[in-house]
């Protein structure tokens, strides 16, 4: 293979390796579809990775010509040891998508194989995901989850049960898998299928609970104010079993952080996840460290939500060990740079109150950058 030249133009940009399935993107460059999909779908890029001109759209067209000239090349390099290329399998289409969704709502026994087949086609490509957004699958997995959720409590026999957490925790795994868009996230919040989540959340396996939280990250990040305020005292409580519970892994955990830092700022969350998530967020090793990072990091809203927290805590939970941990991991040189910096009045204001409440234990300290040390309020 060392010994043959590869036509340049075979090459796509991104793995500089030969196109299996070349596409062509709105700037007219042409790239191996499993790169540009990734660029563009799961790294959330904007521009062309060659011209670095902005994408007109998301749309990628299959180079057809020039994969039958792929193929023929390397069919006619087999003595090299060259392998021909087989022909990709088209994306799927919405109607086809239609079609198995019909299946699985007339016929309920063959929910799971419609499952499985959709999950199957899901892991092909990212433009079957997109596909599978436009045809409706993910308010469709949605509504699934809520009726099986909802009929849980009613069967009586074991069998039964156990079919409809299997059919419940698939509709979750692929749903998760899909990678939605802002506008599908938003499309599926809504409080019958928070309420559902939390369902999952207090009698699911540890693999279910882990794929409810992902899956509450995005989309409470774009929720509805209404939504994030009329949160049910059951969601912390679940919440706050999830920190607790060491068995549920340490990037699940994370999540759970993220998804209080997102929701506390809202109408009575506080007070709802109040002192059991305070004690449960400085007892997780990378609790303050999660709600530290976002300040001056993300935008001044998170700025905000994160300083407040943070004022929570050292008002409340300020034990000699936290104050000292917040210390090491640079938590009080990030509100010294708060003071400095142009913030937002209250985000500053918080952070002076926070360092001057705790500034007998940390003044003298040398985690302290020098050049903020002017900044501590006396």
């Amino acid at each position: 293979m060392a010994e043959i030249e590869v036509p340049p133009y075979f090459i796509c940009p991104i793995t500089l390796e030969i196109m299996k399935d070349p596409v062509t993107v709105s700037t007219g460059i042409t790239y191996d579809r499993d790169s540009i999909e990734k660029w563009i779908f799961i790294q959330k890029n904007l521009t062309c990775p060659v011209t670095k001109q902005i994408l007109q759209n998301q749309e990628i067209t299959p180079n057809i010509t020039l994969r039958r000239l792929i193929q023929s090349w390397c069919t006619l390099h087999a003595t090299h040891g060259v392998e021909r290329l087989p022909t990709p399998k088209a994306p799927v289409t919405k109607s086809q998508l239609l079609k198995i969704l019909d299946e699985a709502k007339k016929s309920p026994c063959a929910q799971m194989k419609c499952l499985q087949t959709v999950r199957s086609i899901a892991s092909e490509n990212q433009t079957n995901k997109r596909v599978m957004e436009s045809a409706g699958v993910a308010e469709f997995l949605a509504k699934l989850i809520v009726k099986k959720t909802f009929e849980a409590p009613i069967v009586k026999i074991s069998e039964d049960l156990s079919d409809l957490r299997k059919i419940c925790d698939e509709a979750l795994s692929i749903l998760c898998g899909l990678q939605l868009s802002e506008t599908g996230l938003k499309a599926l919040n809504n409080a019958e299928f928070i309420e559902s989540l939390t369902t999952v959340m207090q009698s699911g396996s540890y693999e279910s609970r882990a794929y409810v939280i992902m899956l509450l990250t995005s989309l409470l990040e774009v929720a509805d104010p209404s939504l994030l305020i009329n949160l049910k005292p059951e969601f912390f409580a679940e919440l706050n079993q999830t920190l607790g519970d060491h068995q549920v892994s340490g990037k699940a955990s994370k999540e759970t952080l993220k998804i209080l830092i997102t929701v506390c700022p809202w109408g009575r969350n506080r007070i709802k996840a109040c002192a059991e998530g305070r004690a449960e967020l400085v007892k997780h090793a990378a609790g303050l460290a999660v709600v530290s990072k976002k300040i001056l990091r993300v935008s001044q809203v998170a700025s905000e939500k994160a300083v407040r927290i943070l004022h929570s805590i050292s008002r409340f939970s300020a034990t000699p060990g936290i104050l000292q941990e917040m210390l090491q991991i640079g938590v009080v040189a990030k509100l010294c740079l708060m003071v400095q910096v142009d913030c937002g009045s209250k985000a500053k204001e918080r952070a002076k109150e926070i360092l001057k409440l705790h500034s007998r234990a940390w003044r003298k300290s040398s985690c302290i950058p020098r050049n903020l040390i002017s900044s501590h309020p006396s």
